[in-house]
């Protein structure tokens, strides 16, 4: 490779190993999990078939693949942004600059909006702050008897969400340039409303990793207010829930008394928050009804 070759031995084994230590030294955290992520990209293949060749040589082309991604993370540039695409509840969505990156956490938002809706025929979902259409595009693949409309503000944002739906083939889907602060597609009626909306404090923005001031501000931080986006839903699309319908939502760390609050406040039944795999409470959700 340029710069620190690996002159001695350039199998997918030995490139990996030495990917692992690069990525470490220059301080990233998941660096086993990356290096990993990397030869299965380059090399088109996965998990089983990398350790049945971990013997084979790469090709000076994929070396040099290799050496870029590395140079460009130890710049902290998104692995995901490099890669041009991540996974996302068992799919592959199209990422990059001036999107959102699709994050494991908000998996756990797509269980709950699932749950919500189960027992609901053809059920109608609005993906609010839809961003890549990670939420709104999954929640159309796992139940294609539903109709869901993604709402995105930003224009590469709506891009990437259009173009995600293309690909994943979710034809029951359509992705709608919107705002919230306005009410945009609050006429409708449906039986779930999902949100993750920015709620990242302005304190907490100068704390995240490095990674993350390449990704769009405005998906981040709504500004001095954490729980703006969480009001001004509630306010203006309370009406556009049917009778037996439900609030969800993704809140960040210590935010889920206040959005459950919020919801309570607005006349929402079984308010409940459900905490992510580390633990935290990361969703927040709320029916319009007592539920029977």
């Amino acid at each position: 490779m340029k710069g620190r070759a690996i002159t001695t031995n350039n199998t997918i084994f030995n490139v990996y190993n030495e990917t692992k230590k690069r990525l470490e030294r220059f301080g990233i955290e998941d660096y086993g999990f990356e290096a990993r992520v990397i030869i299965k990209h380059i090399t088109g293949f996965d998990n089983k078939k990398i350790m049945m060749n971990y013997n084979a040589l790469l090709s000076p082309y994929q070396l040099n693949q290799v050496e870029d991604i590395i140079m460009k993370r130890q710049a902290r540039y998104p692995l995901q942004y490099i890669l041009g695409e991540w996974s996302f509840y068992g799919r592959t969505f199209k990422v990059g600059e001036g999107v959102l990156i699709p994050r494991a956490d908000t998996e756990i938002v797509v269980e709950t909006a699932l749950n919500l809706i189960k027992d609901t025929i053809n059920p109608g979902v609005l993906d609010l702050c839809a961003g890549s259409g990670a939420i709104g595009l999954t929640l159309s693949l796992e139940r294609e008897d539903s109709n869901v409309t993604l709402l995105e503000k930003h224009t590469p944002a709506l891009r990437y969400c259009k173009l995600n739906k293309d690909l994943l083939s979710a034809d029951n889907a359509q992705c709608i340039n919107g705002d919230v602060f306005t009410g945009d597609c609050s006429n409708g009626k449906f039986d779930l409303i999902v949100s993750n909306p920015p709620y990242v404090s302005e304190d907490d923005m100068k704390t995240l990793q490095p990674e993350v001031g390449y990704e769009p501000e405005v998906a981040l931080c709504p500004g001095s207010d954490e729980l703006l986006f969480y009001r001004e839903i509630v306010k203006n699309y309370k009406k556009a829930v049917n009778p037996c319908g439900a609030f969800c939502f993704e809140v960040g760390i210590n935010q889920a008394d206040s959005v459950k609050e919020i919801l309570s406040s607005a006349g929402l039944k079984n308010v409940e928050a459900v905490k992510d795999y580390a633990g935290i409470d990361r969703v927040v959700f709320g029916t319009v009804s007592e539920v029977q």
